[in-house]
């Protein structure tokens, strides 16, 4: 079995573990992956230097092997705060009015790719699988190329691919899409984004693409490109949930809302996940029920993410203003509609709310997956499940057809699906967490792992 060797732009470290940020997403998928194969994980310690070395500093616990670099404060400006979070992330999500174009951050970006190339190459033998991930590394697949890599070579897009029409206004977007088919194997989160890809190899740079096969061949080289939704660690995660911490968590919340029915929404503070158009549907469902005041306690959990970001910045000030405003509204002494919490938990303490809140609110505007769906769905009591209502553009919306599905940018449609949720009769409630819980418990982190590295292994080597 070849060994894998896993590329990232962060390592959750095995000191890291445990800490705020260091679970969920990518880290918890890729540590389930590293449990089940020998290999390293590869990427940014998050520490800044003042000159750049290339020193790379490696650990093993827990059976896994992680080696990191650190990088200059301007690499981290120009490649992460710049083009990967302030170009790529909001272009990629629809978001071109926000979408920030520097020639500083490509070079930054560009620049940054070199130095993990030649950081990693020491350490990948000569039958080890390489697996990229994400859009802050789409041209390191060529970098390593460029260095006379001939090992199979995959890269997992964990955001959205946006459509040819959005994706062409990123200046030099052939040069990046050229860099990323010297992949062998590109996988998606969901058939949309693949389809986009797609249609834009075969319209922007007239690639033979085989839609069958997901083949696309440029220039004499193939990339095979397919869709394999992600899935959480299914097992680790129900382990959470035997935990003292999860039980405590889960009767502190039930408590604390004194018989009213949670509703609960866990997400990064981030412009994609929608939260001012949520609180913008919570605040017309009470308007439209004050009766209901009483009856409903909603508790937005928001964990603050890239906060040298200007846009970050601002989504915070106006999801602090729209809950404020609501509370003011609506609150009486001993009352609150609304509970913003500016914090991380642990997945232990999560699951335990989730168990406790009757509703769960997962409502991006667009969104690669979104594994807290997943979550939300795992953590229920199979007697008596909570109802989870899923923005149609999250990732996950096609496998989880069985949630409520709503447009985030509708604060009527997301009233209304409010009020269903908390009128829903048990008999539905169980028939519909039953088809979700089947989805969540069997596409799992292992088998979406299993699947894209069998892939991979499959493709024959490329010839010298």
């Amino acid at each position: 079995m070849s060994r894998l060797v896993i590329i990232s732009n962060r390592v959750a470290v095995p000191k890291a573990r445990g800490a705020a940020g260091a679970q969920g997403g990518l880290a918890g998928a890729l540590n389930a992956a590293l449990r089940k194969n020998k290999g390293i994980w590869f990427g940014w310690s998050g520490q800044e230097i003042e000159k750049f070395t290339g020193g790379i500093n490696i650990q093993r616990a827990d059976g896994v092997t992680t080696a990191t670099i650190d990088l200059e404060h301007q690499d981290v400006e120009e490649y992460y705060n710049g083009y990967a979070n302030s170009t790529l992330w909001p272009l990629f999500h629809y978001r071109v009015d926000l979408t920030e174009y520097e020639r500083e951050f490509g070079r930054g970006y560009e620049r940054v790719n070199e130095r993990f190339a030649e950081s990693v190459l020491p350490l990948i033998e000569h039958d080890d699988m390489v697996w990229v991930h994400d859009y802050h590394l789409i041209p390191l697949g060529e970098r390593l190329r460029n260095r006379g890599i001939k090992n199979r070579i995959g890269f997992f897009l964990h955001i959205p691919w946006p459509p040819t029409r959005l994706f062409v206004s990123l200046p030099y977007h052939e040069r990046l899409v050229r860099s990323l088919l010297q992949y062998d194997l590109i996988g998606f989160q969901n058939n949309e984004w693949l389809e986009s890809f797609l249609h834009y190899c075969r319209k922007e740079l007239e690639a033979d693409v085989n839609e069958e096969t997901g083949e696309v061949t440029l220039d004499g080289w193939t990339t095979i490109a397919r869709a394999y939704p992600i899935g959480i660690d299914y097992d680790h995660f129900m382990e959470k949930g035997e935990t003292g911490e999860a039980r405590q968590a889960q009767q502190r919340l039930m408590s604390s809302t004194r018989h009213r029915t949670a509703m609960i929404g866990v997400d990064r503070l981030d412009y994609s996940k929608g939260l001012p158009e949520r609180v913008d549907g919570i605040g017309r469902f009470f308007d439209a029920y004050p009766e209901r005041i009483r009856e409903l306690v909603y508790i937005q959990i928001a964990p603050p993410s890239r906060g040298d970001i200007g846009t970050y910045q601002q989504i915070r000030t106006l999801l602090e203003q729209k809950t404020g405003q609501i509370n003011g509204a609506r609150s009486e002494v001993d009352v609150v509609p609304i509970r913003y919490v500016n914090r991380g938990y642990a997945q232990e303490e999560l699951f335990g709310f989730y168990r406790a809140s009757k509703i769960g609110l997962v409502t991006p505007l667009r969104d690669g997956m979104n594994l807290v769906a997943k979550e939300y769905i795992a953590a229920q009591d199979p007697q008596d499940p909570g109802v989870l209502i899923l923005s149609q553009f999250a990732g996950a919306a096609p496998q989880l057809q069985d949630a409520l599905l709503v447009n985030p940018h509708s604060p009527d449609d997301l009233a209304h699906h409010i009020r269903l949720a908390l009128d829903m009769p048990l008999s539905e409630r169980k028939a519909r967490w039953d088809k979700l819980i089947g989805t969540v418990r069997d596409d799992n982190v292992i088998e979406w792992t299993e699947d894209f590295t069998s892939d991979l292994a499959a493709i024959p080597l490329a010839e010298d």
